[in-house]
């Protein structure tokens, strides 16, 4: 679990045992409910990540784009608030850039959202010449980008990077190395499902 779901819980509890206290205890009903769900919110399951020449996908979510631009495909997974939110590496190697860029915070489904809102993109380099850039853009709720890596840290494939508070959006910045191994509309989760493989 991320430690953010543990302190907003905490402080969520806090609260319903004020309100409780001062006033009618059924008033404190709210907030135990807030806190469970925050506590399940922030929850992060293990997955077994597959081997082989792919790269993962680094979010759960559902696909809503996949557009080819110029030598690049760009897929576009959103996450609601009842996805889990720790985004993982696609690939295994080293992370050779990490910018963070401010923005709006459009609704993370719109397509406006990949230029417009605020966002932080993370490069990774495979040893074997692979690349992958990815995104993580926050929404209209999240306001919020969590990094846990930066520049020269090495990562293996499905390796936990970050995660994006409430609902959000993760591009992922395909090579012409790579063949698109999903479809718009499909369900994927960070780390087990493959979302492209490396082209013989």
């Amino acid at each position: 679990m991320v430690i953010d779901g543990i302190y907003y819980a905490l402080g969520l509890t806090a609260g319903g045992a004020l309100t409780a206290y001062l006033t009618n205890p059924w008033l404190a009903t709210p907030f135990a409910i807030l806190a469970v769900f925050c506590l399940w919110f922030f929850r992060d399951p293990e997955r077994t990540i597959p081997g082989g020449p792919v790269a993962v996908s680094p979010a759960d979510g559902k696909v809503v784009a996949i557009k080819n631009e110029g030598a690049q495909t760009r897929v576009s997974i959103f996450l609601n608030v009842f996805d889990v939110h720790v985004n993982r590496s696609p690939i295994a190697g080293k992370i050779t850039e990490v910018k963070y860029k401010t923005g709006k915070f459009l609704v993370a489904s719109k397509p406006e959202a990949t230029t417009d809102n605020e966002q932080n993109f993370i490069t990774v380099e495979g040893a074997d010449g692979t690349r992958i850039v990815f995104s993580q853009i926050a929404g209209l709720i999240a306001r919020r980008i969590i990094c846990y890596k930066q520049a020269g840290d090495a990562v293996a494939a499905g390796d936990r990077v970050g995660y994006i508070k409430f609902g959000s959006r993760v591009d992922v910045f395909l090579g012409p190395e790579w063949s698109v191994a999903v479809k718009e509309g499909q369900r994927v989760a960070a780390g087990s499902d493959v979302i492209a493989r490396r082209k013989s």
